[in-house]
């Protein structure tokens, strides 16, 4: 017991050299050792009455040889205690001192009269010891910052240039406590620490002058290496790792796929031989499959559930990989924690060090996470963020303060990132950048052996979970009078599926065997759900026709539940809108399937027609290449940008305009001979011209065989913009709206757009005729203009 009362006051000298305070650490340790006292007496009552508490005290121990010896062991362990409050009490002044003098003889005086009482004396004198110890620590803490000359430094300090300081110091006073973090960087409770860590760790207090600000010192960013294509696999499929049944699936694509890839990437290599690619740290986090966001994919690989994803996600490992970059994978919040260098705690605090990545591909579930363990690392890094989203982001629904004020808030999107950081599955916002997908090509032998081996009259149902099935008799039974159905509905061995007797169903297929079934089908039949998934373009790879539905009205966020709070307005036009629009007959025909003369013409003549198999060039593994390779050189959201314009100010001053109209042209296109700002795409590509009234800028340019190009706004935000096209304005203001800049003809107002976050080519107003910032593609290839790789 004595040695170790000794050790517990070893231990408070050392707190007491440190001045922390620590009145409740040595209030707990006290009630620590009484209980463990109480404890260890209870053993022994028992031990005499099993019948009675631990705690009662009997007449006949009081007596006892044991007791005795209990009692001497107790006032050995006070007098060590006392000699040990002797000298914490020189630390005090002589008042203090003498108190403690008065405590240690009245504790001396203390007879074993009764064990109850003794024990009772026991913690009250612990009490008080450590209310005393706290008044002579104060006193000394005090001295000690007086002497030091830290006691004024340590006061909060009133800069202009950094007006959150005090609140954040009033904050630190009352919450250190409620992430460990804090500690983690050297905040104990102290004004001093509450001020480093403000200063240092965070930006919120200015630097101290009276600390060392040499003592961190300035990490080098690593050397610049040269990115090499790389052929082989295996390493890549190291790092996948396992465990999952999504990470089997994503492997098994990522085997299956390693030849086309490696013959795009030399193909590739051969288009790009004199250009120098840098080597990009990039950690891909895919939140989706993570514990923590349930990792709903994972039991549904087998069961019929969407792949949509994790073919994307594949794809993006490959393209990333075979482009030679320096990757790292993340599926769990460890790996995540570890790839970041999160310091511990519940995320309240920054990251320990500089970003370790230059990109960090994820998802909106990914992105989550990482607010909630980055703290405040993730708004000073989010420039480096990619986030992989199927369906799209648009400004209006991206802006925070905007969404809220103007009813664009929903469960996702509010990040206040930039467009173009939204990659999206088909290139149908250009708002965002188009990441894509691949679907397998063919070589000219099996492109041969489809069409001698086409089925005439054989159909396969784009629906492999049974409800999709359901409400669709009327049509299918139309389907079965010319056609043999196939379906690949999952089921489990005791339930049939439930679909109509004529279906020959497969259950669900491997990759390799559906592509079988698809290149004997005429046709691939979608039934409105799920919307623009992978499947039709593989489908229509393999020599298929893809038939589908019009939607009348389109479905959007507005009358459909399916993209209720989703961030965007889009209005969906059919089940495959990039099919519709981008292929097209005698590929992709849709229709309204609720009209049954329609539906059956439709029918007739897809066995009257013949196609090849056709694969857009943007959904090949080159396409995909050649698009990555050219996001991850040229777009860069970190370095600032050349000053936004406040109104009525201009990009030059002579010549009057900085745009021309195009040879044999309406179309305006930058000046060769105007000033210039470092852009990408360059501003060879822009094409400016005004939209309709309640058209938007998607419409406008595709309705010129344009894409609108949001990275371009900035360069048409400016008066002249509207002088070049005749309109006449009355005078010029500055607004957040995502519709600017804009004019209005019934008032001559021209609207210059106020918060470069809200450049957008979506939306459309009766009232307004919009400016819209277009450009060329390459053939094939709309994320890309000519001039773009």
């Amino acid at each position: 017991m004595i040695a170790a009362s000794s050790d517990f006051f070893i231990m408070v000298r050392r707190c007491l050299l440190t001045f922390k305070p620590f009145r409740i650490f040595v209030v707990g340790i006290g009630f620590f050792s009484l209980c463990f006292l109480m404890t260890s007496l209870g053993g022994q009552f028992s031990a005499k009455r099993p019948g009675d508490s631990p705690f009662t005290v009997r007449a006949e121990v009081f007596g006892g040889q044991e007791s005795r010896g209990v009692l001497r062991k107790i006032s050995d362990m006070l007098e060590v205690i006392m000699k040990r409050m002797d000298a914490l009490s020189k630390l005090g002044n002589t008042t203090d001192s003498h108190r403690l003098d008065e405590l240690s003889s009245a504790l001396d005086r203390i007879q074993p009269i009764g064990l109850l009482e003794r024990i009772q004396a026991i913690a009250q004198n612990m009490s008080d010891m450590a209310v005393r110890v706290e008044h002579i620590l104060q006193r000394s803490m005090t001295t000690n910052r007086v002497r030091d000359g830290t006691l004024g430094q340590c006061e909060t300090p009133k800069d202009p240039r950094y007006p959150d300081c005090p609140s954040k110091m009033n904050w630190m006073r009352a919450r250190w406590t409620s992430d460990p973090c804090y500690t983690f960087y050297g905040v104990d409770g102290s004004d001093c620490s509450f001020l480093v860590y403000l200063s240092e760790v965070e930006w919120f207090c200015p630097p101290l002058a009276w600390r060392n600000q040499t003592a961190t010192p300035t990490l080098k960013p690593p050397p610049k290496r040269q990115a090499v294509f790389q052929f082989d696999i295996r390493a890549l499929l190291e790092q996948v790792g396992a465990g999952k049944e999504s990470l089997s699936f994503m492997k098994r694509r990522i085997r299956r796929m390693a030849a086309q890839w490696a013959s795009a990437a030399r193909r590739l290599d051969d288009k790009l031989r004199n250009h120098w690619r840098e080597q990009k740290r990039i950690l891909v986090h895919v939140g989706f499959l993570t514990e923590e966001s349930g990792d709903v994919f994972s039991p549904k690989v087998l069961k019929g559930g969407p792949l949509g994803e994790m073919v994307q996600w594949a794809d993006i490992l490959t393209a990333l990989h075979v482009l030679g970059h320096n990757l790292k994978i993340s599926v769990s919040l460890k790996e995540l924690h570890g790839s970041l260098g999160v310091p511990p705690g519940r995320g309240s605090c920054p990251l320990t060090g500089p970003l370790p990545f230059d990109l960090i591909y994820t998802d909106y579930h990914g992105l989550q996470q990482m607010k909630q363990h980055m703290g405040l690392s993730l708004r000073k890094h989010k420039c480096h963020i990619r986030v992989i989203d199927t369906f799209g982001t648009e400004p209006a629904y991206n802006h925070e303060e905007y969404a809220t004020r103007h009813g664009y808030r929903t469960n996702w999107g509010y990040w206040n990132l930039r467009g173009q950081q939204y990659m999206t599955m088909f290139p149908h916002t250009p708002d965002n950048s188009f990441m894509g997908f691949v679907a397998e090509e063919l070589n000219e032998t099996e492109r041969l052996n489809i069409q001698r081996n086409k089925v005439n009259n054989m159909a396969v149902v784009y629906g492999k979970e049974a409800s999709m099935w359901k409400g669709k008799e009327k049509f299918l039974d139309i389907l079965n009078r010319y056609m043999e159905i196939h379906g690949t509905v999952y089921y489990e061995t005791q339930r049939p599926p439930e679909v109509p007797a004529f279906v020959k169903n497969h259950g669900l297929l491997p990759q390799q065997e559906l592509q079988q079934l698809l290149r004997k089908a005429k046709l691939f039949i979608g039934f409105g759900f799920p919307y623009e998934g992978p499947a039709p373009l593989e489908a229509i790879a393999n020599g298929c026709i893809f038939l589908q539905p019009k939607f009348i009205p389109p479905h959007s966020s507005l009358n459909h539940d399916f993209f209720r709070g989703k961030p965007t307005s889009r209005k969906v036009s059919s089940q495959h809108p990039y099919a519709e629009q981008y292929i097209g007959r005698p590929h992709v025909i849709t229709i309204d399937f609720n009209n049954s003369e329609e539906f059956d013409a439709a029918i007739r003549e897809i066995m009257r027609i013949n196609v090849e198999p056709y694969l857009p060039y943007e959904y090949t593994c080159e396409g995909m290449l050649e698009r990555v390779h050219a996001y991850i050189q040229n777009q860069d959201f970190c370095s600032p940008e050349a000053p936004f314009l406040p109104v009525n100010s201009s990009w030059l001053s002579s010549p009057p305009s900085p745009f021309v109209l195009l040879p044999n042209s309406s179309i305006l296109t930058w000046a060769s001979n105007a000033s210039s700002c470092p852009s990408w795409p360059p501003l060879s590509a822009l094409r400016l011209l005004a939209s309709q009234e309640g058209q938007s800028c998607v419409m406008a340019c595709q309705s010129a065989g344009l894409i609108c190009e949001p990275a371009l706004y900035r360069f048409i935000n400016i008066k002249e913009a509207f002088s070049a096209l005749d309109l006449q304005c009355d005078g010029v203001e500055s607004e957040m709206n995502h519709l600017f800049p804009a004019f209005s003809a019934e008032h001559a107002e021209c609207s210059l757009q106020q918060d470069p976050l809200l450049f957008s080519c979506a939306g459309s107003s009766a009232k307004h005729q919009r400016l819209c910032p277009c450009r060329d593609y390459r053939n094939g290839q709309v994320a890309l203009c000519r001039d773009c790789l």
